[in-house]
């Protein structure tokens, strides 16, 4: 049988999406020119909303025991610190993974592979995407395995989550717009001992100050290794070197002990890289849609480029599933780009270039790191509302679509196209288990109206209520108001009227039905449910 979506590219961010199909019930086929899953530790934040995200998908608490959470932070020179900070609050009441994770990005493409296949979907590993074609139905491709053989297959849609030297992207012929470093960085995953290199349970993210730059230690696995990451030193390697060429850990290991105060004993992992910050002109042409590194690729000193990637993927993800369920309008998929192009740009503007300016040479770069990890990072985290404020910058928290087209309403501090407040109800309950269902609900705290629940009841809204309380109040909920939630945990509207006619027209207005409304006797609509053979390569 055809797939219905064919996603080329098995790293996180194709992974969660086959996931988050597979979930909704969508055929999925996924391919990958690598021969497996990553061999090396390469992305390592997990993000406390991408730890939300994958909750729904029934994954995230496998991560978490595969990780290691980030519980302090740190600013030294040498051997020497000057600053230590307890950030294991920085997240509490804001999310239910109220933390930075630090898990590999073999382990986590491992997990997300093995949770694939437990759904009875395989990964075809070492199979290129040669090329794409839209059709008036969808998208052919021509797909080649390593051993030679070629295959056209046809989809209604093709992801392309093959990363920043996306081969799909390349055939689309999509601009991808930015620019790169002139200067190059080291990452080495490493066993050390010394100040930085704190052990797991310390979970320390260390800024090692140096004159000319700085090194970024943190914990790798829960074994003990750590991964140094910094500017690769003048002189030994350039703009056009190759990852790796011609440098060994060995040309700057008395700069990384130096600065970080540390003894290496043993080198797992040592790779160099140049730093580009480059976003797509489009992330959808016609079938064909771009997410992650195929998309933007960011900085990966800020931590985020891998969790933009997964928010593509489950922002897509659910409006794949409704179009091809027939619950939703192609015009649907639009909004896809129109949300995530955004948040793309502004990642850009914002932590990459901060972290341009504190990674830079010479005067302006040594003021910028000393006024940020001297000054202000311990100053901010020396309070619980300043830890609480970064953990929701840097958790990607307060990532909204307010200036979304499925967004309306507000209700508290609470807007349409805010993510879904967290609130903790004690007893190992909280308002975001009701997530798990990925599909459209109603969210009331305090007193349900009945037209409202007739209103729900008629479209097969599931309507979640739970008494007033101070917990909902200090997040910015309004007291009896309603909010009509997504698939993936973004507040649609927030009405503080609880008013019936206007939760049918926001509904109307996005042509979506939920998956209750759905008559359970007949199948859901599919743009390519007719089952056909593989057609060869001409």
């Amino acid at each position: 049988m055809s797939p219905d979506v064919l996603v080329v590219g098995a790293g996180p961010t194709g992974l969660a999406l086959a996931l988050a199909l597979v979930r909704a019930g969508v055929a999925v086929r996924v391919v990958d020119r690598r021969p497996g899953p990553a061999g090396e530790s390469r992305a390592l934040d997990v993000q406390a909303r991408t730890l939300e995200l994958y909750r729904t998908l029934g994954v995230a608490g496998r991560l978490v025991d595969a990780g290691v959470r980030v519980r302090q932070v740190r600013v030294q020179r040498g051997r020497r610190v000057l600053a230590v900070r307890d950030v294991s609050d920085a997240g509490s009441g804001l999310s239910p993974y109220p933390y930075i994770l630090c898990c590999p990005q073999d382990t986590h493409e491992e997990l997300l592979v093995e949770e694939l296949r437990s759904t009875g979907l395989g990964v075809e590993f070492g199979t290129t995407c040669e090329d794409v074609r839209a059709t008036g139905t969808g998208v052919t491709a021509r797909l080649r395995t390593v051993d030679g053989r070629c295959e056209q297959v046809a989809a209604a849609y093709l992801a392309g989550c093959d990363g920043a030297r996306s081969t799909v992207r390349e055939l689309l012929g999509t601009p991808y717009r930015g620019t790169t470093s002139d200067r190059r960085y080291v990452v080495a995953d490493v066993t050390a001992t010394g100040a930085a290199a704190a052990p797991p349970a310390q979970g320390a993210f260390s800024f090692c100050l140096g004159r000319d730059d700085f090194l970024l230690v943190v914990p790798a696995r829960p074994d003990g290794t750590s991964r140094f990451v910094g500017l690769l030193p003048l002189g030994l390697g350039g703009p056009d070197a190759g990852p790796g060429e011609d440098v060994g850990f060995e040309d700057i290991r008395d700069l990384a002990e130096g600065t970080t105060g540390t003894r290496v004993d043993a080198v797992h992992w040592f790779s160099t890289y140049g730093v580009t910050h480059r976003v797509a002109d489009h992330l959808r042409t016609g079938p064909v849609f771009l997410l992650g590194d195929a998309g933007h690729v960011h900085s990966p000193l800020g931590g985020q480029g891998m969790n933009t990637g997964v928010g593509d993927a489950v922002n897509l993800g659910w409006k794949l599933a409704a179009v091809l369920q027939g619950r939703a309008a192609p015009a649907l998929l639009d909004t896809y780009e129109q949300e995530r192009l955004p948040v793309a740009r502004a990642l850009v503007a914002t932590t990459d270039r901060v972290f341009d300016l504190v990674t830079g040479s010479g005067r302006r770069a040594r003021l910028a790191r000393h006024l940020l990890f001297r000054g202000l990072l311990p100053a901010l985290l020396r309070t619980r509302a300043g830890r609480r404020a970064a953990g929701a910058g840097v958790g990607q928290i307060r990532l909204h679509y307010r200036a979304g087209p499925l967004s309306a309403g507000r209700a508290g501090r609470v807007r349409g196209g805010d993510r879904l407040p967290f609130v903790d109800l004690g007893g190992g309950q909280d308002t975001h288990a009701p997530l798990a269902s990925l599909d459209w609900q109603v969210h009331v705290h305090g007193d349900v109206q009945p037209g409202l629940a007739a209103a729900a009841r008629d479209r097969g809204l599931a309507v979640h209520r739970w008494p007033w309380s101070p917990a909902a109040r200090a997040v910015g909920l309004r007291r009896d108001a309603a909010y009509l939630v997504r698939p993936d945990g973004y507040v649609a509207l927030a009405d503080r009227a609880q008013d019936p006619v206007r939760l049918a027209a926001h509904l109307d207005r996005l042509g979506v039905r939920t998956r209750a409304a759905v008559d359970p006797h007949e199948p859901w609509t599919t743009s390519s449910s007719t089952p056909t053979s593989p057609t060869a390569c001409r």
